[in-house]
């Protein structure tokens, strides 16, 4: 199924204070092997293919993890379909919206200038990007 060993898998999510479970080292497996955009059903296929006895409710709660521990970005294409992008570093995406498909483009590709004022008490946690697109046809 990926790339990343189960001991590679074991020793991130130890890194990252998540205590470790078969389910949880797959999801790991499945989403950060390598850059990857993907819904928690289809990270829930991919589990289900060597731990069939995963939940869905299983994948949701360690993707919100994965998230709080910030090993992946979830992101909001549209209102609905949300991704999970194994990708933190920062970077902005492009959406074909006819396909679906989400690449991811540099930071150094697109420049935001300037940030608002924030409401007195606030502080900026991320800022995101989707560049939406269409065929012309």
């Amino acid at each position: 199924m990926a790339d990343m060993s189960i001991r590679q898998a074991t020793e991130l999510l130890r890194e990252a204070g998540i205590p470790v479970t078969l389910q949880r080292v797959e999801i790991a497996r499945s989403m950060l092997s390598a850059p990857v955009h993907l819904s928690a059903d289809q990270v829930f296929s991919r589990v289900r293919e060597s731990v069939p006895a995963t939940s869905r409710a299983t994948v949701y709660n360690t993707l919100k993890l994965f998230r709080e521990k910030n090993l992946v970005r979830e992101l909001i294409v549209d209102p609905e379909r949300v991704v999970y992008d194994s990708n933190t570093a920062p970077h902005y995406h492009l959406y074909d919206a006819a396909s679906g498909r989400l690449v991811d483009v540099s930071a150094d590709e697109l420049k935001v200038v300037g940030m608002p004022a924030l409401p007195p008490g606030m502080e900026l946690e991320e800022v995101d990007v989707i560049i939406r697109v269409r065929s012309r046809a």
